[in-house]
């Protein structure tokens, strides 16, 4: 038979051994430091960047409103608290999609001639203005993918690649979010605009 230990029996107090119950406290002093700590340091959940106020009510000019990349920034906007505008004349800010691009080329062949591998590229040109003032210039940004393709499976590679460009298309908005983000540091009193 076992002895007993002192401190370990249910009915001698609450439960758990005395080493768990002095570590608890110090756990959760721990835990909410670091939260502190990060909620200091400008940390945020990804998708939830703090806008300045110019970008409170934008409007997102563009000649393909379904597009992955429009659709995705209009999302990232919504999440962001911003509230985009239906009319360019009831905006806070307008982001101006210059160029909103899908290209494919082959990357590689079979020994038949045929392509077993294609690149995506997902182009987008844009630029934010607000109050008569260019807040970003035109920019580029671009995001690149492959895949491989097999003729076989045709319905299944076309999914790939829809699913590829919507992929490209979200990762592009953000990118756009944090450049939109990083206006909120310029536009401050003692910033560079």
């Amino acid at each position: 038979m076992r002895p007993r230990t002192p401190g370990f029996c249910a009915s001698s107090g609450p439960p758990g051994p005395p080493l768990i119950r002095r570590v608890r406290p110090l756990l959760a002093a721990l835990t909410i430091a670091a939260a502190t700590l990060l909620a200091g340091c400008g940390f945020h959940l990804e998708g939830r960047a703090p806008l300045p106020a110019a970008m409170r009510h934008p409007y997102i000019q563009t000649q393909d409103e379904q597009s992955d990349f429009v659709q995705s920034l209009r999302r990232a906007l919504l999440i962001s608290g911003a509230r985009p505008a239906a009319h360019a004349g009831h905006a806070s800010a307008v982001i101006r999609i210059l160029q909103d691009h899908v290209a494919s080329r082959v990357l590689s062949v079979s020994a038949t001639n045929r392509p077993t591998e294609y690149e995506v590229r997902y182009s987008v040109r844009f630029s934010v203005s607000a109050a008569g003032k260019q807040l970003l210039p035109p920019q580029t940004l671009s995001a690149l993918r492959s895949y491989t393709f097999n003729e076989s499976l045709l319905l299944a590679d076309q999914h790939e690649k829809a699913i590829l460009e919507g992929a490209m298309g979200r990762e592009l908005a953000d990118n756009v979010m944090r450049r939109l983000a990083s206006l909120r540091a310029m536009t401050r009193p003692g910033g560079r605009r």
